[in-house]
């Protein structure tokens, strides 16, 4: 479980395909302090460290998560965002983030306002995932607070530290992220389902 506040960037340096697999070699402050089978968050998906070497760490994404994230579309020297597990001693900063993402969205609209910037994100509604305006949602892994909830899309209202310490500063109009929706809202969604 994480809280969606991210702890760094990664760099990939490394991809390899293996049958339906693709185990992903990142870069970063993190990497020296991780162990093998950790769980680690990487653009939102918890991904299972199995290899450590200087400096670096792997991780494994199977066909089920590349169909559902946008991590299959990683490319070396792209940035990822990183958060470790949380620990049940410290403050929940962010929201309950369980690191399966839910379904991928485009970025329709980014507009830079004055001192922060505005993304508008797009996703198939068909899937039953909703937002609320002023609810959680987590974006490419970093908790968020939706504004302007439409029934396919929604927007989301960026400070600085975060567009400056999180791979939204690559994200650009037609860019793929993933989507956590919060998780109390798909459970209150499934109840009201039935």
């Amino acid at each position: 479980m994480f809280t969606g506040i991210i702890e760094t960037l990664g760099k990939v340096t490394y991809l390899r395909h293996d049958q339906g697999n693709l185990h992903i070699t990142v870069a970063s402050s993190l990497s020296s302090e991780l162990k093998i089978d950790q769980s680690v968050s990487h653009n939102g998906v918890c991904l299972t460290v199995v290899a450590l070497v200087d400096g670096t760490h792997t991780v494994t994404a199977i066909e089920e998560t590349l169909n559902k994230s946008n991590i299959g579309g990683l490319n070396i020297g792209d940035l990822v965002n990183l958060e470790r597990c949380m620990q049940l001693n410290a403050r929940l900063d962010g929201h309950i983030v369980q690191g399966h993402v839910d379904q991928t969205a485009v970025c329709a609209d980014f507009r830079e306002l004055d001192g922060s910037w505005e993304y508008t994100f797009e996703y198939e509604a068909i899937q039953g995932n909703v937002t609320v305006e002023k609810g959680s949602i987590s974006v490419n892994g970093i908790s968020l607070t939706v504004v302007n909830s439409r029934a396919n899309s929604f927007s989301v209202a960026i400070i600085p530290y975060t567009f400056e310490h999180t791979n939204l500063q690559q994200v650009k109009q037609g860019s793929i992220v993933n989507l956590e929706f919060d998780i109390i809202g798909k459970y209150v969604a499934r109840l009201m389902g039935r």
